[in-house]
């Protein structure tokens, strides 16, 4: 199979925006909540994510888990509540400039229409970076929401957009 210079660009693009948008939560620990007697009891689940634009910054998601045979195989829609905590874990660098709101991370609850969200809001004025979580639908979301924000030294100014 041969490509020329566009197709190559354009397999880069689309093989670049892929890596993008799937930043994959590390799996920290987990409780049960209920038992089930097939397949994985019901369980809230905590999970880092590392912010890519934002090296020295990782969030804190706890969430719950449904179990039962639905859950274990993935089927299963996952409750909307969502705790979300980010902290700085080491010294704050930005790859460059980052939009003053932005979706950075997202995770599907349900086999088709259900997705957490984590979004970075820079608040200019205070020099912090704030997180938010929550759950939308195809038809209808969540209003539960969550959370958090971590400041940054005002001798490293937040690069905006």
């Amino acid at each position: 199979m041969k490509f020329n210079a566009r197709s190559l660009a354009c397999l880069v693009l689309c093989a670049a925006a892929f890596a993008a948008g799937s930043v994959k939560a590390e799996d920290l620990a987990e409780v049960s909540t209920a038992f089930r007697w097939l397949g994985k009891n019901d369980r809230v689940v905590i999970e880092a994510y590392d912010d890519p634009k934002v090296g020295g910054v990782t969030c804190y998601v706890s969430r719950a888990r449904t179990g039962g045979v639905k859950g274990t195989v993935g089927l299963a829609e996952d409750k909307s509540e969502a705790s979300i905590a980010c902290r700085q874990v080491a010294a704050v660098q930005f790859n460059g400039k980052l939009p003053v709101q932005e979706d950075v991370f997202t995770e599907r609850m349900s086999i088709l229409f259900k997705r957490l969200h984590v979004v970075r809001v820079v608040d200019v004025k205070r020099n912090t970076l704030v997180y938010l979580t929550y759950s939308d639908k195809l038809i209808d979301g969540s209003p539960m929401n969550a959370v958090t924000a971590v400041p940054v030294a005002a001798s490293s100014p937040i690069p905006v957009k």
